[in-house]
């Protein structure tokens, strides 16, 4: 880098000299600068703002140091001039947590752990173990992780995130920390730390980044201890308008089309993760009207939403979907969503639900939707009862979104496209878009999710196979001749938009 280019490339403009110890920090700019080079230049990062990072430094006119800051983060530096010792204590305050988890980690020894089994509380309340189940988490929540995976291995902890739906190892632990980590996980999920045989599930709410996230907590015992697994929940997240979740604008007009009517079932069908319960509370922010009486019956309540009546299931009080539905019949309900159809009883109360005047909105598990048909079959629901409630089933997944900062075009062989039925305008390779990684994607190269659809609405001859109990297959083939996009028929138009990748697709659809 030229001298002559630093001030275009590092505006000093607000360079005087500032107190760090009563300057506002942004803990989101600490993740951009990796702590070695933070102590290699004494430098702290203070501050980020879209592509500027504001770094506190001894000297601006340190041009090469600048512009190694530049090629390190993929931003723009911006300075303010600060103490060198000032910096270093901001230094050690800052990346503590990273490096609490090596040094509070050393400090436990085996032999006191073993000491004190009997009394996991009291290690679980101890600051070594508090600070770096903290900074587990805030990295998560930073990091956009959707669940934190604590694994048990014959030697170590590993620690697992889950962003966008894949799964990316963030640390490992020793060993001896393991006991003290879970316990002060179960402590506050309000768990019985005692209780290491069995499985178990609870939930806690904690404020992160000045915002009240809310995390279910699962344990399952393993060979090597209990493996906990923490649900991010982000309330936020559900005022996302059916807009936002990726429809095609023909697949989001027959879906729209089939929850406006005052009554019938619509079905969200896929596997676990796949934006079910997102999916369904984005019809109920749709449909949500003080004129109508709305009650859901879930397991768990995920999402507080204003002006609607939930019931949460519990096998501790016995309120089970069967029975949870049969109650909120009793209330006069105009719609009501019941979060899962898992057995006889609950999939026969909502269909009577749907065919006595009330729209009832749930999820299934299957493959596609013509599977949801075949599924309530096999449940043991007369067909001509499917046929007469059903109006709508859609089926979806969840694929990556690629980076819109670095995604780049490349072309594809068009007999390498041909082998997997994508479908071609002509003769010569179209051009894609494929993962690059950047910094504002932690070099994934996708950020978000986007969702993959399938809607099939029940037309009186789908409905004639119902009764008649075609097979899955023979539903889907008179289905796509009816106009229905198949999951991967709307994946693959996400990827000629430039959406996502053709290699996503093919990862979560085929």
């Amino acid at each position: 880098m030229l001298a002559e280019h630093a001030d275009e490339m590092f505006p000093t403009e607000d360079t005087n000299k500032v107190d760090l110890a009563d300057y506002k920090i942004n803990g989101a700019a600490v993740s951009a600068l990796p702590e070695m080079f933070a102590r290699r230049y004494n430098v702290v990062p203070v501050d980020i703002d879209g592509e500027e990072l504001t770094v506190a430094v001894e000297d601006t006119a340190n041009v090469v140091i600048l512009d190694d800051l530049h090629m390190i983060t993929g931003f723009q530096i911006r300075t303010v001039v600060a103490g060198k010792k000032d910096i270093l204590t901001l230094i050690n305050r800052l990346y503590k947590a990273s490096e609490a988890v090596q040094n509070e980690a050393s400090s436990f020894r085996t032999d006191e752990v073993d000491d004190r089994i009997g009394n996991m509380r009291a290690v679980s309340e101890e600051a070594p173990v508090i600070k770096l189940v903290n900074m587990i988490i805030n990295k998560a929540v930073n990091e956009r992780a959707s669940d934190i995976h604590i694994e048990p291995h014959e030697r170590d902890l590993r620690i697992r995130y889950r962003v966008d739906g894949v799964l990316h190892e963030v640390m490992r632990s020793p060993k001896h920390v393991q006991a003290g980590l879970i316990s002060r996980i179960k402590v506050m999920a309000g768990l019985n730390i005692a209780e290491n045989r069995i499985p178990q599930d609870g939930h806690c709410d904690l404020s992160v980044g000045g915002k009240v996230i809310d995390f279910r907590v699962a344990t399952l015992p393993t060979i090597y201890g209990e493996r906990v697994v923490l649900r991010i929940l982000r309330k936020d997240s559900i005022l996302l308008s059916l807009d936002d979740l990726g429809f095609l604008p023909e697949s989001l007009s027959k879906f729209k089309a089939a929850f406006s009517k005052p009554y019938g079932a619509i079905l969200v069908t896929g596997p676990t993760g796949s934006g079910k319960s997102t999916t369904l509370y984005g019809a109920l922010n749709v449909i949500n009207d003080t004129a109508k009486n709305i009650i859901t019956v879930e397991d768990p309540v995920e999402y507080r939403l204003p002006g609607i009546n939930q019931i949460q299931v519990s096998g501790k009080t016995g309120m089970t979907f069967s029975k949870g539905l049969r109650a909120i019949l009793r209330a006069s309900p105009d719609i009501v969503m019941v979060g899962e159809i898992r057995d006889r009883e609950t999939a026969q109360i909502a269909i009577e639900a749907a065919l006595t005047g009330h729209l009832v909105l749930s999820t299934l598990h299957t493959n596609d939707a013509p599977g949801a048909v075949s599924r309530l079959n096999e449940m043991g629901i007369a067909p001509f009862l499917t046929a007469s409630a059903i109006h709508c089933v859609q089926a979806q997944r969840l694929a990556r979104r690629l980076c819109p900062e670095c995604k780049e075009e490349y072309t594809v062989a068009v007999d390498v496209l041909k082998r997997v039925a994508f479908p071609l305008d002509s003769d010569e390779a179209p051009v894609l878009y494929r993962p690059r990684g950047c910094h504002k994607c932690n070099n994934t190269g996708y950020k978000g999710r986007i969702g993959v659809y399938e809607v099939m609405l029940l037309s009186d001859t789908l409905k004639r196979l119902c009764v008649e109990r075609a097979t899955a297959d023979d539903i889907r083939r008179v289905a796509v001749d009816e106009g229905m996009k198949t999951l991967r028929q709307d994946g693959f138009d996400k990827v000629k938009l430039g959406t996502t990748s053709l290699e996503e697709i093919l990862r979560v659809i085929v």
